[in-house]
């Protein structure tokens, strides 16, 4: 009988997470409520204080993760992967819930006394992880520190998104980070690389060969 009560007790902490992202991308943290989330996911309030001891505790773990669940695109690492990653994220963010909400807490964060970069730098680990890719390909300049480059490309790609969901509510989100590649290209990779990358929406996995 464990396993079956293990399943259950899954399931219940995810439609609970899935219903706190839901009513903290629309309100964000002041707005929500623990009612509005119960009552969102369907579940008792027993079960809503068995896995997350308060309102704060259910934003930390949508903020911490937000990233559970993306199934990123597949590719050779380097810098075209990497294009690719970022236009394949804007793309989520305008459907991914718990991406969005996980987003807007992170930004909010001070609203519950937190301050925690952990999200942050779990996306600029996974740049810097394509960035040495792309540099063991002879696709940088030799100026380019990789790491300082993904906490860069993170701190852009965070006011990017900032400033599409403010004006448009991100339905312009993968223009403007292909926007944001063809100004930040030029002073990262080499001309031969330039020549072959593709950079707009929808383009990922078309690098000219």
């Amino acid at each position: 009988m464990a396993r079956p009560r293990q399943d259950r007790a899954v399931r219940t902490r995810a439609a609970i997470l899935h219903a706190a992202a839901e009513v903290f991308d629309e309100l964000g943290f002041s707005g929500a409520s623990v009612s509005k989330i119960i009552a969102r996911a369907d579940a008792t309030q027993g079960a809503m204080y068995f896995h997350f001891k308060s309102k704060e505790d259910l934003a930390r773990a949508v903020m911490n993760e937000q990233g559970e669940g993306i199934v990123m695109p597949e590719g050779e690492p380097g810098l075209q992967h990497l294009i690719d990653i970022t236009l394949h994220l804007a793309t989520e963010l305008q459907s991914n819930v718990l991406l969005r909400a996980g987003v807007r807490l992170a930004v909010e964060q001070g609203e519950f006394g937190v301050q925690d970069d952990t999200a942050y730098q779990e996306w600029a680990a996974r740049f810097h992880e394509q960035l040495v890719a792309a540099r063991d390909r002879g696709e940088l300049l030799p100026e380019v520190n990789e790491r300082e480059l993904a906490w860069v490309l993170v701190s852009c790609y965070t006011g990017t998104q900032l400033f599409s969901q403010v004006s448009t509510n991100r339905a312009d989100l993968p223009e403007r980070v292909a926007l944001l590649w063809r100004y930040l290209l030029p002073g990262v990779a080499t001309p031969e690389t330039r020549a072959r990358l593709v950079t707009g929406p929808g383009a990922a996995g078309t690098a000219r060969r």
